[in-house]
């Protein structure tokens, strides 16, 4: 329990309220049989509890819960709407894995980076500093003085994305490429304002951070939380999406004749000894004249998978359905889910078993996933304990709508002075996105691709000021800028490796997401 909570019961103040599932739904009932219409409002602090924290120098959540069978997270979404927000969600809901979807308003500050110049802007001021983004990452939440108890996974904190270029401030390898896109390298958004949509129970939280510098009062914190809750519960303007019918022209940044060049090449390197695989890409684009978030809508309804993001940045934004983790932090414990091995679905039980069973028996696929499992190994290895790391799963078959892949888990305790931070610089890029051995096989794609891939192969998710973090592989993402919409997808090349088969994989991944928007 927090110190100053102890604190507080021991000078009998009203304690911190704290409602069971069962214990809430049961006053839930009473409201509603009470005051018909009405709502409840439960704030985890009083006024007392509230000053007395922040008069000892803590960052405080202060939160009002109410029932929201009625709303779902794109309506809060659509309610809120204001530029520079986000929306996390994920498409598997249970108590344990997807129970929460996230959606963030009012970024405090921002951090962006391009090489070693980090970018800071808070309070309309801009800060230039030069030096490794993540690192000025942690400085900026570690100053929060934040303490809570709540089990929910994001209780404030920095989203965003750290893109597959950043690994290059860390290891000796090229950053010249082009960059015609102009994106930052990596770009977080901090957030003190949010709303949390629990799947589970169908409740909303709404959460305001008082941070510990911050001149503001309980009744001021009351009322924002109040009028956020009047927003969310009057909005019922949400209209369903609908297909249009359009046929835009796909280009590429790589012609098939210069791709093929590249999987031949990359292929010759296999053969001398330089690496076991080299994953290869190409960027597509294609015109777009909609609403970004109706993109976003679309591509969830096509291609639900475990992580779903919309992050809005104004000048651009990233709208994504990654099936794949990258790396997870929750308290000590740091995990890692490697997948490599994929298969369509088939159209009834029998039929997803005789595929599962044949994906388990392909040679390849599966020497494919025990190298990735030992690079997952390798990476975990060099920020946990010593003996702490191990191999949960091992090649488990997880089924999603219209696939199934090949999946392991891997975790281990960090070391007592590694954080969130150390786990995503150790693992950042994943295997899959890059080939093994990791720092090699980036050598070469530098060499063979001719432009900066910045978001794609990277990191997408959140840190969170309780010392969490929770981050996807960047696949199967959209970047939406200027009017166009950019989507890079790649092929693991290994030595016997098809290069007309490998360009028609790579354009197959970018076109599942592409047609969302053509």
């Amino acid at each position: 329990m927090v110190k100053g909570v102890q604190e507080l019961n021991s000078i009998n103040l009203i304690p911190l309220i704290s409602i069971t599932k069962n214990s809430f739904l049961n006053i839930q009932k009473k409201a509603v049989l009470n005051f018909k219409s009405e709502v409840i409002n439960i704030f985890n602090y009083t006024k007392n509890q509230f000053d007395y924290l922040r008069e000892r120098g803590y960052s405080i959540d202060l939160n009002l819960k109410f029932h929201g069978d009625e709303t779902t997270p794109i309506s809060i979404f659509y309610s809120l709407r204001r530029e520079k927000m986000f929306l996390l969600e994920s498409s598997i809901f249970d108590e344990e894995k997807g129970r929460y979807s996230f959606i963030g308003i009012e970024p405090y500050a921002e951090i962006s980076s391009k090489g070693l110049e980090t970018k800071i802007l808070e309070k309309g001021i801009t800060t230039r500093i030069n030096g490794r983004i993540l690192d000025q990452v942690q400085r900026f939440i570690e100053k929060v003085n934040y303490k809570n108890e709540s089990t929910i996974p994001f209780q404030g904190g920095a989203v965003g994305y750290v893109g597959y270029d950043v690994i290059k401030q860390y290891e000796c390898i090229s950053n010249s490429n082009n960059d015609p896109l102009g994106l930052p390298e990596a770009y977080l958004m901090f957030y003190k304002k949010f709303v949390v949509y629990d799947h589970y129970d169908k409740t909303v939280s709404i959460h305001q951070i008082v941070l510990n510098n911050e001149k503001i009062n309980y009744d001021e914190a009351e009322n924002n939380l109040l009028q956020m809750k009047e927003r969310i519960c009057s909005y019922n303007k949400t209209n369903a999406i609908e297909a249009e019918a359009s046929n835009k022209e796909i280009s590429s940044n790589t012609s098939k004749e210069e791709f093929v060049k590249m999987v031949s090449d990359a292929k010759k390197y296999i053969e001398n000894g330089d690496a076991f695989q080299i994953v290869v890409s190409q960027r597509f684009s294609c015109n777009f004249n909609e609403d970004p978030f109706k993109i976003y809508r679309k591509l969830r309804s096509k291609n639900p998978s475990p992580y779903m993001f919309f992050i809005d940045y104004d000048s651009f934004q990233i709208v994504g359905s990654s099936p794949e983790s990258l790396v997870t932090v929750k308290g000590e414990v740091v995990t890692t889910m490697p997948i490599a091995g994929t298969r369509k679905r088939g159209a009834n039980i029998h039929e997803d078993e005789k595929i599962r069973e044949d994906l388990l028996k392909d040679e390849k696929e599966v020497a494919e996933h025990l190298m990735l499992v030992d690079l997952a190994r390798n990476d975990i290895g060099r920020i946990s304990k010593i003996g702490t790391v191990k191999v949960e799963r091992l090649m488990d078959i997880e089924m999603y709508s219209k696939i199934m892949h090949i999946v392991s888990k891997v975790t281990g305790i960090l070391k007592d002075d590694n954080k969130a931070f150390d786990a995503l610089k150790f693992c950042l890029p994943a295997g899959t996105l890059s080939g093994a051995p990791k720092i090699r096989a980036m050598e070469i794609i530098e060499e063979l691709e001719k432009e900066k891939r910045t978001v794609y192969a990277g990191a997408i998710g959140y840190f969170s000021f309780n010392g969490d973090m929770d981050t996807c592989i960047a696949i199967r993402t959209v970047v939406l800028k200027d009017g166009k919409g950019y989507v890079q997808a790649g092929a693991g090349i290994v030595y016997d490796s098809i290069p007309e088969l490998e360009y028609e994989e790579s354009y197959n991944k970018a076109l599942g997401v592409l047609e969302v928007i053509k």
